[in-house]
């Protein structure tokens, strides 16, 4: 069971009224400044997990490169 369009309304009403409309505008700066930061540090997350996968590709072993026991001289 949703809340309607008017019990929404009449919850905002009560909130602004308790709170004024400068503190509300700060708390809504203070949460999308949040929010900012959150996406920033998750993008960075994700750049260096993309960096640790590139340089963990390149310093695999190459296995085509050892020694059979063909080539071998062991004597």
């Amino acid at each position: 069971m949703s809340p309607s369009p008017w019990q929404l309304l009449v919850v905002l009403l009560i909130v602004l009224v308790i709170f004024g409309t400068k503190k509300l505008r700060n708390v809504g700066s203070d949460l999308g400044g949040a929010v900012k930061g959150f996406r920033s540090a998750m993008n960075e997350a994700e750049q260096t997990t993309e960096q640790i996968a590139e340089s963990t590709d390149q310093q695999d072993a190459d296995f085509d490169t050892t020694p059979t026991e063909e080539t071998r001289k062991d004597g």
